[in-house]
């Protein structure tokens, strides 16, 4: 408030003098909300103006007072591509409208000048036509995602650019499995949901679901279980006969729930009909070794590993990516041969090579070196004996 000295015998200079405070006090005020600190106090025709102190937030400050943590300049970078892709959007939409016309429109033109010199338009297959076209089989493949929380942004794209791929190749395999996906939510729903404009909810057979891996799995034997579970085909089939001639009853082999992990003491030896089968949706560059296992463990789900060990002998880490596990099974339903699977599946860089062509190729090396020993001696040439040491890394596995 304002101190006055005159005699208060004329009301409207009151009036005045309290309305000037006022705008005084309000800009003070609001020099003190932009600056965060305190102004001093300031006088006018020797009037001191008397401020009452209001705590005061910084707009670059949290409501603790901390600073938020600073963006790196790559960081700044990528959201600032990332807001003028968003912005963009509606311009991309209008411009592939725009090309599907113009494809269409030079189609028909085709068309029409292939009837007018009497030919027959030829249309083009669709590379697609054989989706959808293989046999469903009571297996059901889990992605438990509920690692958000362990990843980076540029990991979660990864892990929906697989999930991705993972549906295509299931979609055009020619025996298919049941598809979920668990703890379905977070950044990854958003990522789903925004950037690929929700294109997921016209995956067809595929469940998403904000339930953790247990309680899906507990879902799958439902769908199984339905009209629309599926027959046993393929390897299942051909497993199936075997083992109802080996028990000498033709009664339905009752499934199992397993998480595949690296870490397991279990060896899967082959995929049984009426199981669900869980694959941990991490891209983490293994920082966190072995925690699908330790995850399995704790929630009292068996654990199993792929016979990679078995069949092949690796180059490099047994790390595979979600949809190379998914494939792979695929592999070994359509072909009832683990080797041939993951010859199949597995990138060129790793340097997988089968354990049978391998041990052949070394016998032939054995031999080779033995009939040059003998051609030395015959000869009567004193040749150092040179011993060739070929170090194979063994495989280190990992989650």
């Amino acid at each position: 408030m304002r101190k006055i000295d005159h005699a208060a015998d004329d009301g409207d200079a009151h009036i005045a003098d309290a309305a000037a405070s006022h705008s005084e006090s309000t800009a003070q005020a609001t020099t003190t909300s932009v600056t965060g600190q305190e102004a001093p106090a300031a006088s006018e025709n020797g009037e001191e103006i008397i401020l009452t102190g209001i705590p005061v937030t910084k707009d670059d400050q949290t409501p603790t007072g901390e600073e938020p943590p600073k963006l790196s300049k790559n960081q700044l970078k990528k959201q600032r591509r990332l807001q003028e892709w968003e912005a963009g959007r509606e311009d991309r939409k209008v411009k592939r409208k725009e090309k599907i016309k113009e494809k269409k429109e030079r189609r028909r033109q085709e068309w029409a000048e292939s009837r007018a010199k009497g030919e027959e338009p030829q249309i083009p297959r669709s590379a697609r036509s054989t989706d959808g076209s293989g046999a469903q089989v009571p297996i059901t493949v889990i992605f438990d995602c509920d690692f958000e929380d362990l990843m980076f942004d540029n990991e979660l794209k990864s892990l929906g650019l697989q999930l991705t791929r993972c549906y295509s190749d299931n979609r055009r395999a020619p025996y298919r499995f049941h598809y979920a996906v668990s703890s379905f939510g977070g950044k990854l729903k958003e990522r789903f949901d925004g950037i690929l404009a929700k294109q997921y909810l016209n995956w067809k057979g595929v469940h998403f679901c904000e339930e953790d891996f247990v309680k899906v799995s507990e879902m799958a034997k439902e769908w199984m279980g339905g009209p629309r579970g599926g027959s046993l085909a393929g390897a299942l089939k051909r497993d199936g006969d075997a083992t109802a001639s080996a028990n000498g009853n033709d009664e339905e082999e009752e499934g199992e729930v397993v998480y595949l992990s690296s870490e397991s003491d279990v060896t899967l030896e082959r995929l049984k009909p009426n199981s669900t089968y869980i694959i941990g949706g991490l891209v983490d560059k293994n920082r966190h070794k072995g925690i699908c296992y330790k995850r399995a463990v704790e929630r009292g789900i068996k654990t199993a590993k792929l016979p990679i060990s078995e069949f092949l002998q690796m180059k490099s880490r047994q790390v595979l990516v979600t949809n190379h596990v998914l494939d792979i099974m695929l592999k070994w339903v359509q072909f009832n041969d683990w080797g041939k699977a993951f010859m199949e599946v597995m990138p060129k860089r790793k340097g997988g090579v089968l354990k049978d062509a391998e041990d052949h190729d070394e016998e032939k090396d054995e031999g080779k070196d033995a009939e040059d020993e003998g051609g030395d001696e015959e000869m009567g040439k004193d040749k150092p004996a040179v011993e060739d040491v070929a170090t194979v890394a063994g495989p280190s596995e990992a989650t």
